[in-house]
């Protein structure tokens, strides 16, 4: 059973990040570091493979603070701005690791994608666009693999990127949108071909009324931007070591976790360790955050260790 598992967090911002751009509250203002938030994304090494989980607005400098030059795979757990606006700058990686970026999502995320970077599957392609390789996932578990060889890109100045087959001959890397679409190949159909494979487990949830993904990796889940999840899917969470869950704010909110809500899932599920993630500047400073959580913990005799997550953070 794959457990090697290391994760850590890019980005455990809302969707607006921490400070928030005018703001001049406590938290906003504070110099802690671990107050300041980028959008939410995860970078996640398993089993010699490395993966990220969102590509927002901060991708390109979340890659920079963590020194990341490649990327196996990218999964998508929703189609908002930010957790897939910053996936232009995989250019950067494509040039690099002379591949195209392998990026899981669902149909619908999918869909969305072609209607928000039409450059990116027009053809012919404008030179310099990213290349991405998408794979079409649902709540089935998934295999993410590690490059292959036989996918090398190669460079032609005012041309674009080609691909170099076995045999040498250089041929565009997309002709067509069927080029760049697969299904992702399920956990349960693999063929053992020798390569390097891990299994991901999606976890379905619901972002007010639109379906979003979360994932396990071994024994972490990692779960954003819900507030609800189906009864048929705590069966996935059995188990873990570590599970990361979202909220927003005290209060109740139509689409995210309230701080109630959360406490009362992170109890059913029972982690060892529980993160929250997705945090807003209404709740108070990062070291407060945690003596309030504690107390809480206790007289709610919550199990799980629960922690506000922070940028930088590493848990495996």
């Amino acid at each position: 059973m794959h457990q090697n598992v290391k994760l850590t967090f890019l980005g455990t911002g809302t969707s607006q990040g921490v400070p928030i751009i005018g703001c001049a509250c406590p938290v906003c203002r504070s110099t802690d570091p671990r107050d300041k938030r980028l959008r939410a994304s995860v970078f996640v090494e398993y089993d010699g493979l490395s993966i990220l989980v969102d590509a927002g607005p901060d991708f390109r400098m979340q890659m920079l603070n963590l020194g990341i030059s490649h990327l196996d795979a990218i999964l998508l757990t929703h189609n908002h701005k930010d957790h897939t606006g910053g996936l232009d700058d995989v250019r950067a990686l494509n040039y690099i690791d002379r591949r195209a970026a392998e990026i899981y999502c669902e149909r619908n995320v999918l869909d969305e994608l072609i209607q928000e970077y039409p450059y990116v599957f027009a053809f012919p392609r404008y030179p310099g666009a990213p290349e991405w390789h998408l794979h079409v996932i649902d709540e089935r578990s998934f295999l993410v693999y590690p490059d292959s060889e036989e996918r090398t890109l190669v460079w032609m100045h005012n041309v674009g990127y080609h691909y170099r087959m076995p045999d040498g001959r250089l041929i565009p890397t997309c002709r067509s949108l069927e080029d760049m679409i697969d299904r992702a190949d399920l956990a349960e159909e693999a063929k053992g071909d020798g390569r390097n494979a891990v299994p991901v487990l999606p976890i379905r949830g619901f972002h007010d009324h639109l379906p979003v993904l979360g994932f396990r990796f071994g024994d972490i889940a990692y779960i954003t931007d819900m507030n609800r999840l189906p009864e048929s899917e705590f069966d996935k969470l059995r188990d873990l070591k570590h599970i990361t869950i979202n909220t927003v704010a005290y209060n109740k909110h139509h689409s995210y976790f309230s701080l109630d809500e959360a406490l009362a899932l992170a109890d059913r599920i029972g982690a060892r360790h529980t993160w929250l993630t997705h945090l807003s500047h209404t709740f108070p400073r990062h070291e407060q955050f945690c003596e309030d959580l504690r107390a809480l913990c206790r007289e709610r005799r919550i199990h799980s260790d629960v922690q506000p997550a922070y940028d930088g953070l590493i848990i495996e």
